[in-house]
């Protein structure tokens, strides 16, 4: 699909590499610091979030969920150590977007997901969570997707040479806008549907909960959102790894030159 365009279309992306921010020592250390947050959220929602939870099909769903997570860990031990990660970047960084996406994406929804079964001052069938489950799943998706071929469209158009208004606009604001506007459009879906969502089915008993329980079932799918919509980026710069040599580092730490 990107096999006609050239390293130079791709430039404007490099900014994250450029800065240091996602040099291979530094997922390094985010990895490593990964292996004790990965457990512990786990945990949390293996203790917290799934008991008492009436969840369809609970028990397969945190066993799934608890090998994916230790695999993600060992990868994570490994991929920490600079004489594994000096010599394979990209893989090092497909295990970054993984971790990403399981602490941030995956295990938030299952907070959610979980948080809802418990019935806490919110009365739902099985059937209705499953319901909640499809239809924001599905949001989920729809984001990736539109978000996708946004990318695609920027990239055959020119938007992410070096010099292009795309380009100007990601240096001036990356580390506001960038920052906060997946956060603000994911936020704003989530809110639209889930907020009507938990008006219909919420009762008084809630209130004597605390706003805990709340809180977690309305940003649990608000984070899910978050991640679809960055996933497509993370999926591009990866395909740049393993394309372009420019999108990697030297031994030494030091980025390597952009083909022309």
């Amino acid at each position: 699909m990107f096999k006609k365009l050239s390293a130079e279309d791709f430039a404007a992306l490099r900014g994250p590499f450029e800065s240091g921010r996602q040099s291979p020592g530094n997922l390094g250390g985010i990895l490593f610091l990964s292996v004790f947050l990965q457990s512990l959220v786990y945990g949390l929602e293996y203790f917290v979030a799934a008991d008492a939870s009436i969840y369809p099909n609970k028990e397969r769903i945190l066993m799934i969920h608890f090998w994916v997570t230790l695999i993600l860990v060992i990868l994570s031990v490994i991929y920490s150590v600079p004489a594994v990660y000096k010599r394979s970047q990209k893989m090092q960084y497909f295990v970054v977007i993984l971790v990403s996406q399981n602490m941030a994406g995956v295990t938030s929804y299952l907070w959610a997901l979980f948080f809802l079964g418990k019935n806490i001052g919110i009365q739902l069938s099985k059937e209705a969570l499953l319901n909640f489950t499809y239809i924001t799943l599905l949001i989920g998706l729809l984001i990736f997707i539109v978000i996708s071929i946004r990318f695609y469209i920027l990239l055959i158009k020119g938007q992410y040479r070096k010099g292009s208004k795309k380009a100007e606009q990601r240096e001036n604001m990356e580390y506001l806008l960038k920052s906060y506007l997946p956060v603000i459009i994911a936020g704003s879906i989530g809110v639209l549907f889930i907020v009507p969502f938990l008006i219909r089915n919420i009762n008084v008993d809630l209130l004597t909960q605390g706003f805990e329980p709340l809180l977690v079932i309305i940003l649990g799918p608000i984070l899910f959102f978050t991640m679809m919509f960055v996933l497509p980026e993370q999926l591009i710069l990866l395909y740049c790894k393993y394309r372009f040599e420019g999108f990697n580092f030297y031994m030494s730490g030091h980025l390597k030159e952009l083909e022309k």
